[in-house]
């Protein structure tokens, strides 16, 4: 895995590409509906400029946890999606994020994966994480060390369960969030067909306002 020490920008995303984070085993798969990949330059462009418009809009659906109406307003439908709870995050992350949780235990991490798709077959793969903290104080140490690009991550769950090999979260398209002790980490990837950076940006935003489970 290739690594640069190099903070992210103030939206919390790196400014320079990372490397692909390691999967973790997943549990309670369930289905939703199948996509399909494909898509071109103006697919691309049609789903940046629809989650331009309504990326206000999904924030504010994703914050009342209404999930299936944010991707609505960007012009996307849920495919599939597995998720997990840990009572444990030390087990579920790696390099200086490990070390931190050897020393400060969380109360629980929540992981969900998730592959959403616009009408022109184009996927995103999303990944959510809810790290609840002991203290508010604790949370925020995570956060600023969660957020530089070279200090280790929360896993993923394997794409695998959603019927996907190969996908590289590369911290290109990375949103964090704290609320009191509880800390959001969303990162995106394409999943098929070809989302543009916008669009992965966009999503990444937007999943970082979900509440917790």
């Amino acid at each position: 895995m290739s690594w640069k020490n190099q903070p992210r920008g103030s939206d919390g995303r790196w400014k320079a590409a990372g490397g692909s984070v390691g999967a973790a085993v997943v549990a309670g798969v369930v289905f939703f509906a199948s996509g399909g990949a494909g898509g071109g330059g103006a697919a691309v462009e049609s789903a940046a400029s629809h989650s331009l418009k309504g990326k206000s809009s999904s924030k504010e659906a994703a914050r009342k946890g209404n999930r299936a109406e944010a991707w609505k307003r960007l012009g996307l439908k849920s495919l599939k999606q597995t998720a997990k709870r840990d009572l444990k995050c030390v087990t579920a992350s790696f390099s200086e994020v490990r070390d931190f949780f050897a020393h400060n235990p969380c109360r629980s991490l929540d992981r969900l994966l998730v592959a959403v798709a616009d009408s022109h077959g184009n996927t995103v793969v999303v990944s959510v994480a809810w790290v609840k903290m002991p203290k508010a104080d604790t949370t925020g140490k995570l956060k600023r060390i969660i957020d530089i690009q070279g200090s280790g991550d929360i896993s993923p769950l394997a794409s695998g369960a959603l019927g996907l090999g190969g996908v590289d979260f590369t911290g290109h398209h990375y949103a964090s969030r704290q609320s009191g002790s509880l800390l959001v980490v969303a990162e995106t990837a394409p999943g098929g067909g070809h989302p543009g950076n916008e669009l992965l940006d966009t999503v990444a935003e937007v999943a970082a306002e979900f509440p917790a489970p």
